[in-house]
């Protein structure tokens, strides 16, 4: 199956919280602490670190004459405002080590408990460890004249048979043992911030031998994360860090994952060079992590940063000193990060994405607060003007986040305009925007379409649930149709399509799933159309997309999808339309009273 058609089968399951563990469980307690989390700082730290060792002896002794401690990585995680460390020593390319005693033979195992020291030392700062397990075996040769960093004979001798742990079965087998082990090593009782395992992709054996069930059975409490592969049963889908996005930031433009998916992008600070320490202190490219931190968490999408702990735990200096000075960048604008959603996805908020003049940026909006939004403007305009679309929100004031200032501003027309902006942040300049809720939004319309999936009909674009959506299976044209119930006054279509498909197509084979051409109807009784109110184009872009229309009144909408924006050559996403909720707006907020039509 396609990972297009594991996450489809993830919504299908979507209220099945209680499921048998081979199901997927979309929303579960145990995930609470990472729906909560913004980011995490991933750490690839093993036998091959620079200078690299072949004797697991000899690593650990540099390590501990090296003075490593826990407790630095867990304030440079603080620093960087991570809830959480993602901890590779097992790592393919790093050795295979594991940094506590193992008593699986077959790979180098330190004496030290150095992952029990910082599950420790993590926990009394109320900060989580996932473990890293990879499932790859193909580099158990790499930097080696001769021989292999797997002993095979050793885990034959172990198990009582004969297993070669440098093939992939038999390379499941061993991993799922160390697994296992740490699962029983570190009981939840004695080490709370044990949170999960991180998997590199995924290994058969463990699938047909039920590694995956055999943890939810043993630690319900333990997160699963996977890397590239949206394995149905993981908790969290973890995308590799992508290039080619405009702006190159943006990460979340190649993310495939629909929300409420637990989602994670995993990059690297120093942008250039290994994920682990190589020798080299490389610069770290400040706007474009500000911005990937920024961008993902106004996407509701976890940034997993990976920096490149030497030998005795330290990063080099230019990591250093990026943490130093991201303490306190985000201590200034915490507060638009902290408790929040991205803004113009299912939570509702002000439009995200490419604004006025040039300018790109980001909305959040606060989970206790609906009515508390804020712009991140991560590109600014050429101007001193930024025109947000308000999705309905009647804005009462807005303020620059970081002075307190008050910020001008008009609202007419769908938009929220500040004006006379002249001190614009060289990484985010932040607003604060208070409304006092959505206005001007039609409720009680029906919703029917000319084609749906099954189980997939339009009325699940009109039921206040993003966990439902309408699927037009892959039907075009095809028409979403709204009735009022009467005659009502008609300005816009807002639509909020499914985020399951990237919006920036960086490939024949991988192409966005969105409304490109489109044709807008109205009627009074249903039947006699008349001809076209609207005609036009939607972009590839994420977030709600907005048709506004000649304010009518009219009883029946139709919107007509002439195509969508992806070719016959992604024969996935080729005619495929899906979307979450979609509505009529009646007037723009803060439309004067006398033309309100209540």
């Amino acid at each position: 199956m396609s990972r297009k058609g594991i996450l489809a089968a993830i919504i299908m399951l979507v209220g099945l919280v209680s499921a048998p563990t081979a199901s997927a469980e979309l929303q579960h307690p145990r995930q609470q602490w990472l729906r909560d989390s913004q980011a995490g700082l991933f750490l690839h730290w093993g036998m091959r670190t620079s200078p690299g060792y072949t004797s697991c002896s000899a690593w650990e002794s540099a390590v501990t004459n090296g003075g490593w401690t826990p407790q630095y990585w867990v304030n440079e995680a603080k620093k960087v405002h991570a809830q959480y460390l993602v901890f590779a020593s097992f790592h393919s390319r790093l050795g295979y080590a594991t940094a506590w005693p193992s008593k699986v033979p077959g790979s180098c195992s330190t004496k030290r408990d150095f992952l029990g020291e910082l599950i420790k030392a993590a926990g009394a700062q109320g900060v989580k460890v996932l473990v890293y397990m990879t499932d790859d075996p193909q580099w158990h040769q790499e930097g080696l004249s001769s021989g292999s960093w797997l002993n095979s004979s050793a885990y034959s001798a172990y198990k009582g048979r004969t297993v070669n742990i440098t093939t992939r079965d038999g390379f499941g087998e061993f991993s799922y043992d160390r697994i296992v082990e740490v699962m029983q090593r570190y009981p939840q009782a004695e080490y709370p911030a044990m949170a999960g395992f991180w998997i590199d992709n995924d290994n058969a054996y463990w699938e047909r031998n039920g590694l995956y069930e055999r943890i939810r059975r043993d630690r319900p409490d333990l997160t699963l994360s996977n890397n590239n592969e949206d394995t149905p049963i993981m908790d969290t889908i973890s995308n590799e860090q992508k290039t080619g996005m405009s702006p190159s930031y943006d990460y979340p433009q190649a993310v495939y994952t629909a929300a409420p998916r637990l989602i994670e992008a995993c990059y690297k600070l120093p942008s250039s060079g290994a994920w682990w320490y190589s020798g080299s202190n490389s610069q770290v490219d400040y706007r474009l992590n500000i911005g990937r931190y920024i961008t993902n968490s106004g996407s509701s999408v976890k940034s997993n940063m990976a920096e490149t702990a030497m030998v005795n735990g330290r990063f080099p200096s230019n990591q250093e000193a990026y943490n130093t000075f991201l303490n306190g960048y985000l201590d200034q604008i915490w507060e638009s990060l902290d408790g929040t959603e991205g803004g113009g996805y299912m939570y509702g908020g002000l439009k995200p994405g490419f604004w006025n003049d040039g300018a790109h940026g980001v909305t959040t909006i606060k989970k206790n607060n609906p009515n508390l939004h804020y712009i991140h403007v991560l590109t600014r305009p050429s101007g001193s003007t930024l025109r947000v679309r308000d999705n309905g929100y009647k804005v009462s004031r807005v303020t620059n986040l970081r002075t307190g200032a008050a910020v001008s501003f008009s609202q007419s027309g769908g938009t929220v305009t500040l004006t006379g902006v002249s001190n614009w942040d060289q990484y985010d300049t932040v607003f604060k925007v208070e409304t006092t809720g959505r206005e001007g939004i039609h409720s009680g319309v029906v919703l029917s379409a000319t084609a749906s999936a099954s189980g997939r009909a339009a009325s699940a674009a009109g039921d206040g649930n993003y966990l439902t959506y309408w699927d037009s299976n892959k039907t075009t044209p095809v028409s979403l149709n709204f009735d009022l119930g009467s005659a009502k006054r008609i300005q816009y279509v807002g639509i909020n399509q499914r985020e399951d498909s990237v919006s920036y197509a960086r490939s024949a084979t991988e192409q966005s799933a969105r409304i490109r051409n489109y044709r807008v109807f109205v009627s009074n009784d249903g039947t006699n159309w008349g001809s076209a109110v609207k005609t036009g184009t939607l972009p590839s872009h994420r977030g709600v997309q907005f048709i506004d229309i000649p304010a009518t009144t009219a009883r029946h909408v139709r919107v007509e999808i002439v195509n969508t924006h992806a070719a016959s050559s992604d024969s996935t996403r080729y005619k495929r339309l899906r979307v979450d909720e979609a509505w009529i707006g009646s007037a723009y907020a803060g439309m004067p009273s006398g033309q309100m039509p209540w």
